[in-house]
């Protein structure tokens, strides 16, 4: 089938897993075609391309409520959903919004907002299903990135509590920007302490004892060792946050893909479902730098005169320039180093600077602690999303 065929998610479920790749990587020429000239995200909606095929795939939208974080990764959600002749319009005045919009379509379960909060959404979706009666089930998709958020953490601890068919599908493309903080290290040393994992543990390592001494079967066994520890490390964070846990599993394996999400569909109480995903992927140039290909640019003029230098830029050079002088000058962001135009700063003074993910009330208060001390931070965050820290600050 050609993507101009599809006129809704219903025609895929007629296809064949080897359709539904060929039509991806239809979906993928589309988006790179468009991006190139009207700007965009890019490498985020290539890399979720494969998963939103699935989940449209073994889902029945807008019946199930499909939740994107943000949705700037939600344009193969787009195409599918009956507006491939209006792609081209996408982020033009009059033309389709480059986020979801509930006004734009009845598949856009949810419009766009800052990050970390389709988990909130989507769980409210579900509560409203249980008192309502209403059929459907809600499904919240979230980036590594925006899981760093705290509104996600406190969804997911409600979500745990409450008990609600919910099924959390995470877009591990392993590119936040920011490493996991709080939570998780907490739960990984509750794991390392588990009496359920060192009898579990114990009985692996028995059993790896009988196999032969070679080398080979040293590094087979390490290998299986491994393995085990991390099946064992991210399966019981969310069993103990109340989730069945389904994974790690292979973004871009349509099959595999397919399955975890039937799997899912059988369980009446919240699901996570990790999948692990490629940003860029399709493009190798895009896959080999995706942090560059975050968002494409529209191709200028070669005759274009030069530009000025950028804010950020100019801003990051001096904050640079003014930390090698004083000592007392720390910088923090949240998880937007590069926007911002901290990553000169990072690049010199690693030791005074703070990337402390979507975290933008912890980061303003992070500050004034600094400053009880003496210190001189500066806090570099986009204006919309201060709006988080108004009471911070």
């Amino acid at each position: 089938m050609h993507l101009e065929q599809l006129h809704g998610p219903e025609d895929l479920k007629q296809l064949s897993i080897p359709e539904l790749e060929a039509l991806a990587r239809q979906i993928r020429d589309e988006i790179y075609e468009v991006t190139s000239k009207n700007g965009g995200h890019f490498a985020s909606n290539l890399g979720a391309t494969d998963l939103i095929l699935a989940l449209h795939y073994v889902f029945d939208s807008p019946t199930d409520h499909l939740v994107f974080d943000v949705g700037h990764q939600a344009y193969p959600h787009k195409l599918v959903t009956g507006r491939y002749d209006q792609f081209p319009t996408i982020r033009t005045e009059g033309g389709l919004s480059g986020f979801l919009q509930r006004e734009e379509s009845e598949h856009d379960a949810f419009g766009a907002g800052h990050a970390s909060t389709s988990v909130s959404a989507a769980l409210g979706m579900a509560a409203a299903h249980h008192l309502t009666g209403q059929p459907g089930r809600a499904i919240a998709v979230i980036g590594d990135g925006a899981l760093t958020g705290g509104m996600a953490y406190e969804a997911l601890n409600n979500a745990g509590s409450l008990g609600l068919p919910l099924i959390v599908v995470l877009n591990d493309n392993e590119m936040s920007i920011a490493p996991n903080v709080g939570a998780i290290p907490k739960y990984l040393n509750r794991v390392r302490t588990d009496e359920r994992y060192h009898r579990a543990k114990d009985e692996f390592e028995r059993i790896l004892d009988r196999l032969p001494r070679g080398d080979l079967f040293v590094e087979l066994g390490k290998r299986m060792k491994d393995s085990f520890k991390e099946f064992v490390y991210h399966t019981m964070i969310w069993e103990e946050l109340g989730f069945t846990y389904i994974g790690p599993v292979d973004g871009h394996n349509m099959g595999d893909l397919i399955e975890a999400f039937e799997q899912a569909k059988q369980v009446d109480d919240p699901v996570f479902v990790h999948c692990v995903t490629a940003k860029g992927k399709g493009f190798d140039w895009a896959e080999s730098d995706p942090f560059k290909h975050h968002a494409a640019k529209v191709a200028t003029p070669a005759n274009t005169a030069p530009q000025p230098p950028k804010f950020q830029d100019v801003f990051g050079e001096t904050l640079t320039e003014l930390a090698t002088a004083n000592d007392r000058i720390v910088a923090i962001t949240a998880a937007m180093p590069d926007g911002t135009g901290l990553l000169p700063f990072a690049r010199s003074h690693p030791d005074r600077f703070f990337d402390v993910g979507i975290a933008e009330q912890h980061a303003v208060t992070f500050a004034a602690g600094l400053a009880t001390h003496g210190l001189r931070p500066v806090v570099a965050i986009y204006s919309t999303f201060l709006q988080r820290a108004y009471d911070q600050v």
